[in-house]
């Protein structure tokens, strides 16, 4: 694997770095071997989003919106125009056109749309009563939903169409959609479910339908599972499975760190954490895992079985930020330590780590109430545990790795508090890429 370092990296938390899991510099199954560093922002970089096969947007604290050729590293566009920090952004394709925009927010009380193809600015709204924290895109219904202290819905045109103010203290922090046009907002420790209603004049209406107060803590997490269930994390551990339809929450999990009582070898008990050891800063999935980024590990539980698939508690040296499901058997995460790290799920035992007897436990089909602690387990409860192996360690960033976006064989592009980009590709295909290059250009030339 080729490492390299842009200056000293060091743990970019008060964590110092262990040491203890490396995979070295011989990495057969890690197939990023060639790297690219894009330069262009002058602070911290916390947003990608693609925009199509072949292009993505970054976007950061220095209020700069580039879009980039992941192909050949090529910067595209730079988008100027917010003041202040950008705090949210999505790519926006309204079914009605096949063009698909940018939508930004930004620090200094504004939303923007923007034409990556020409860079231009087409739509601005200024002078908000407060920052927008989130952005969901109803591409379905050419709407779009932003989130803060207000949750406003407005048309493609950036025309405001309904607004509901003040959402407690820290506002709206994460939103997503549900069937049959309902909508969930996080807020603080509570998750707000609207119906969104749309009349014959084109008026458009939010009603709020019901409050699920089931977390102790703030929500970190929402996303949508599939068809039928979302999921939701919390600052203090808690994982929460819910019905999609109804609300209902169908599994409650408080997950927490674990150790073994002396003496008893059989038995495990819980210790007392701290917040950041257990915060769930990241969920993903595919509809059948559930991927979640909780303090420095990961934990995989799947849907089909209703159990842990693997799990690994000291995944980096400090805080994950951002997963990826990559198949069912791979994963990838990225941390506050500035590293970019592939998992593989394997049938073998974890003796070292004993599996969560907390995690996922047992299942409801009705709205719960807040529950303690889970009971401590025999590690005989979970004989089918796997584990989660370490084949690839990407090294090249020198602060803490933001977030990614993978654009499958064509590569994977990474953002991080050292101002950069780095784009990820496979070497041994982009070797045959260039050779296939070389031959074409010589055939059409005639030769040498």
């Amino acid at each position: 694997m080729l490492r390299w370092f842009l200056g000293g990296r060091e743990a970019q938390s008060s964590v110092e770095r262990s040491g203890v899991l490396s995979i070295g510099e011989e990495q057969p199954r890690n197939c990023f071997t060639e790297l690219q560093v894009l330069k262009g922002h002058f602070d911290i970089v916390r947003f990608l989003v693609q925009i199509d096969d072949f292009r993505c947007a970054s976007a950061g604290d220095d209020g700069l919106v580039l879009v980039w050729n992941i192909e050949t590293g090529e910067r595209l566009q730079e988008l100027r125009g917010h003041a202040q920090q950008i705090t949210a952004i999505i790519a926006f394709t309204c079914e009605a056109s096949a063009h698909t925009a940018l939508i930004t927010a930004s620090s200094d009380r504004s939303v923007s749309l923007w034409d990556p193809d020409s860079g231009n600015r087409v739509q601005t709204v200024s002078d908000l009563q407060s920052s927008v924290k989130c952005l969901l895109g109803l591409e379905r219904l050419c709407l779009w939903v932003s989130g803060g202290e207000e949750l406003c819905v407005w048309s493609k045109d950036f025309q405001l169409r309904c607004l509901h103010q003040k959402h407690g203290d820290s506002g709206v922090t994460a939103l997503i959609e549900l069937p049959k046009n309902h909508l969930a907002a996080a807020v603080d420790r509570e998750i707000v479910i609207y119906r969104l209603t749309l009349s014959e004049d084109s008026d458009v209406s939010l009603t709020k339908i019901r409050c699920l107060s089931d977390h102790r803590d703030q929500i970190r997490a929402l996303i949508n599972v599939n068809d039928r269930l979302f999921a939701s994390g919390s600052h203090a551990g808690e994982l929460i499975l819910w019905d999609a339809v109804d609300w209902n929450n169908l599994k409650y999990e408080h997950i927490l760190w674990e150790e073994s009582q002396p003496g008893a070898q059989s038995e495990i008990r819980m210790k007392a954490p701290r917040p950041s050891e257990m915060s769930i800063q990241h969920l993903t999935t595919n509809g059948q895992l559930i991927l979640a980024a909780v303090g420095s590990g990961l934990y995989v539980y799947d849907l089909q079985s209703k159990s842990v698939a693997a799990y690994r508690k000291a995944a980096h040296d400090s805080n994950v930020l951002h997963t990826l499901l990559l198949s069912d058997s791979e994963l990838m995460s990225c941390s506050e330590d500035g590293s970019v790290r592939i998992w593989e799920i394997q049938d073998l035992p974890l003796p070292a780590e004993p599996a969560s007897a907390g995690f996922f436990g047992t299942w409801t089909f009705s709205r719960s109430h807040k529950q303690s602690a889970p009971q401590s387990k025999k590690v005989t409860d979970f004989p089918n545990t796997r584990k989660l192996e370490l084949i690839g360690d990407l090294i090249g960033h020198s602060g803490a790795v933001q977030m990614f976006v993978s654009f499958g064989e064509d590569g994977l592009v990474t953002c991080s508090a050292d101002h950069l980009l780095i784009l990820w590709k496979d070497g041994e295909r982009q070797s045959r890429l260039r050779s296939q290059a070389l031959f074409q250009k010589l055939e059409e030339n005639g030769g040498l």
